[in-house]
């Protein structure tokens, strides 16, 4: 009959080899001092002051050369947050986004002060237009109009005054022909080019100081008289403003003064001293 399976005997082993026995003793020394390592971590951790980081008992516990996962500390066992030397990585400058061009056209610059000047002022035609406009007016009964109240209020007049001698009522009843072309020039904005006076021989050489005098008539000019054909400035008499060449002996003018009113004339050439040339826009 068959052998029958015995059934082990309670309390009895069977005889360990050599090779069982190894190893019974080797797990027990390792498992042995796993648990003394931990107790010892334990104690360890129990007296550490507070804040500080306890060592883990688990890495205390790997042999030389081997990672927490078992693998060799020479190889990583995922990534790393920077290279193997351990120096921090250096930072990437981030390119900030390229600035949206405009779409918009370039504005134009700025002019400058000289052309903006050179804008501003008045041109020929201007000057002579206002100066018609006046066309008319004549003299109250006392011999005054608003021209000799205008310069009587002006600093000029103070300063011809100064220069001159007399009284300031004295400009209410004066000859007034000088007084006409300071309003023109001051109502327009270009008292610097007109001039500002009540004396003709005055006027004309303020012209001839800024070298603006000639013998050539232009609208717009102020032409200085001499009623006995004189040709030096200490023989003028009479001033107002030309509005055209009528031919080569015959300029027409603008005058104040002219039979005690504003009025338009037509004067000889040969009775003309000279003519000074504000610098009017073209």
């Amino acid at each position: 009959m068959p052998r029958a399976h015995c059934k082990k005997t309670p309390g009895r082993h069977r005889k360990p080899n050599s090779l069982s026995l190894a190893w019974r003793t080797t797990g027990g020394v390792v498992v042995g001092a796993a648990v003394l390592g931990t107790a010892a971590a334990t104690a360890n951790a129990s007296v550490l002051p507070f804040g500080s980081t306890p060592v883990s008992s688990a890495a205390a516990d790997l042999a030389p050369g081997l990672t927490a996962r078992g693998a060799p500390s020479g190889r990583t066992s995922g990534r790393t947050s920077g290279p193997a030397s351990g120096k921090a990585p250096k930072p990437t400058a981030s390119k900030a986004p390229a600035a949206k061009r405009d779409a918009r056209p370039e504005q134009p610059r700025a002019k400058t002060s000289e052309k903006a000047a050179a804008k501003s002022r008045p041109t020929a035609a201007q000057a002579i237009r206002l100066a018609r406009s006046q066309v008319g007016i004549e003299e109250d009964g006392g011999g005054e109009t608003k021209f000799q109240e205008w310069y009587m209020t002006t600093s000029r007049a103070r300063e011809t005054l100064a220069r001159d001698g007399g009284s300031l009522d004295g400009y209410g009843d004066a000859n007034w022909c000088d007084m006409f072309v300071s309003w023109v020039g001051e109502q327009i904005g270009f008292s610097e080019q007109v001039g500002s006076d009540a004396w003709t021989v005055a006027h004309a050489r303020w012209f001839q100081e800024h070298g603006r005098w000639g013998t050539e008539p232009r609208p717009g000019a102020i032409v200085f008289f001499a009623w006995d054909g004189g040709e030096s400035v200490d023989d003028i008499e009479h001033v107002g403003m030309v509005v055209e060449k009528v031919d080569d002996g015959t300029i027409e003018t603008v005058e104040g003064n002219a039979d005690n009113a504003v009025r338009v004339k037509e004067r000889s050439t040969d009775v003309v001293v000279g003519y000074g040339y504000p610098d009017y826009r073209s």
